[in-house]
């Protein structure tokens, strides 16, 4: 019944969404609800059932298979084939052909085995969260992220790949955040008799052992660039003693199956090969620093952060992967980094987009300015006319249980479209006799092409008011 409601209040929602935003001309993808249990959902030409977890919203639906970072000249394909063409050109196999295998179009239908098991994502983990992700059922989900591939390649036998997909999360709403948005994922595996770093480099730079051990091999200078013949150990002194694995404790530095040379020379080659990444894309000077976080799939892990334009601004995760997680694929002889990288992100600084709606508009102002001849052509955003914002905010006392603000979101998303630019939580109050909790949001309309009216603006709101009592059991204070 919920769900039925859902899809009704969706129907109402997008009526009206296309009376505010001039939208009858099938610049909104029409796409079904989830249904109730017992019914079915069409996706990518199979049909899933659907059960207490289904949790998609029409709107989410309506992406699936649009495939932003594939259209041509859109500007997620552009940052996607800036990648491709770099990893290409500075990463080639003996027989000159790329190192790196890559899979954009790979189906963001998973199951929660690949998006989290696979990953080592423990079953306690928020990230799990039902009111986090969106459900097809209790079997298959949309990818949260594009890791949830890794195991199935390296399982294969790729032991460096790109990929590149959709992925979907519940979230926030700003000028950041949107339910669906892009990344890009990478691997490689390195055995003992590898290439990683050249002989030639080693013995230039006199890298001994307890170099390796203590202050590590990003400290010596070396050029990723000049990866070339050799083995994981070539040049380094004693390197023949060296070995990729013990048996130990696990520090902050390093996991309780690596070596401390094995990890720090892994660690490097990451570390220059983003360094290269991102001197790529933004150019060469760059101020970059890392900062120790924790992933549950990697040891040691890092963010990677620029300085650019004035602040510092976090670009990607990456780390050394845990090798728990690549024994369970087969790989049990290597070693390997991971990074993720968000498309959108880059695009947005890259290109000076103000808002992440952008990337799903149809406005030939906007597509026709990243139509370039050179993908690494520069391309600053002119603006189109920001047309002004109409807000309204309402309040609502939670019910006793079971509410999230991620449905909320989610729920003003399915009914506003891309109407809504933000929602902010305001104001939160909880009652001193009855310890109820009432919270009062705002919610910024602003269309991407005409001025709104308040009365237009209107319609969509009260159906908000309306789908949010009825949907989610909250009692109204408008």
């Amino acid at each position: 019944m919920l769900r039925s409601a859902l899809r009704r209040a969706a129907q109402v929602g997008a009526t009206l969404v296309r009376k505010a935003s001039g939208v009858g001309r099938g610049h909104e993808p029409q796409a079904p609800a989830c249904g109730a249990p017992g019914s079915t959902v069409e996706l990518l030409g199979k049909s899933y059932p659907q059960d207490g977890f289904s949790n998609l919203s029409r709107k989410v639906l309506s992406r699936v298979g649009r495939n932003l970072h594939n259209q041509r000249h859109h500007p997620l394909w552009l940052i996607k084939e800036r990648v491709k063409a770099h990893f290409y050109q500075r990463y080639v196999g003996r027989a000159g052909t790329p190192l790196f295998s890559v899979y954009d179009d790979l189906s963001p239908v998973v199951t929660p085995w690949q998006n989290f098991d696979s990953l080592l994502i423990p079953a306690g983990h928020p990230s799990r969260k039902k009111g986090d992700n969106y459900y097809l059922n209790e079997s298959h989900m949309l990818r949260a992220h594009t890791s949830a591939h890794q195991w199935d390649l390296m399982r294969a036998g790729l032991d460096a790949f790109l990929v590149v997909g959709d992925v979907y999360r519940r979230d926030q709403i700003d000028a950041q955040h949107y339910p669906v948005f892009h990344q890009l994922e990478a691997v490689r595996l390195f055995s003992r008799h590898q290439p990683l770093l050249t002989l030639c480099q080693l013995q230039r730079t006199h890298v001994s052992r307890a170099q390796l051990s203590f202050h590590g091999a990003a400290d010596e200078g070396l050029r990723g660039s000049e990866l070339g013949a050799g083995t994981l150990f070539a040049g380094v002194k004693d390197g023949e003693n060296l070995q990729l694995f013990e048996q130990s404790s696990r520090s902050a530095h390093k996991q309780e199956t690596h070596t401390m040379e094995a990890t720090k020379l892994v660690e490097f080659d990451l570390k220059q090969t983003l360094t290269g990444l991102v001197t790529h894309l933004f150019g060469e000077g760059l101020d970059i620093r890392w900062v120790d976080c924790y992933f549950p799939f990697t040891h040691p892990s890092f963010e990677m952060e620029i300085y650019f334009h004035g602040e510092w601004l976090e670009v990607l995760g990456c780390g050394v992967m845990e090798q728990q997680l690549v024994n369970s694929a087969g790989a049990q002889e290597r070693i390997g980094w991971a990074f993720g990288l968000g498309l959108e992100r880059l695009a947005m600084v890259l290109y000076d987009i103000p808002d992440i709606r952008l990337f799903w508009s149809e406005d030939e102002r906007f597509l026709k300015q990243f139509r370039v001849p050179d993908i690494n052509q520069q391309v600053k955003f002119q603006p189109l006319s920001k047309y002004p914002a109409v807000t309204n905010d309402i309040s609502f006392w939670l019910p006793r249980e079971n509410y999230t603000e991620n449905d909320f979101y989610d729920l003003v998303r399915t009914v506003g479209g891309d109407l809504v630019e933000k929602v902010d939580l305001i104001d939160t109050f909880e009652h001193p006799k009855t310890h109820r909790t009432s919270h009062c949001y705002r919610i910024t309309y602003r269309h991407m092409e005409r001025t709104l009216s308040q009365k237009e603006v209107g319609h969509v709101h009260q159906a908000v008011q309306e789908a949010a009592v009825r949907l989610l059991g909250v009692e109204g204070r408008f």
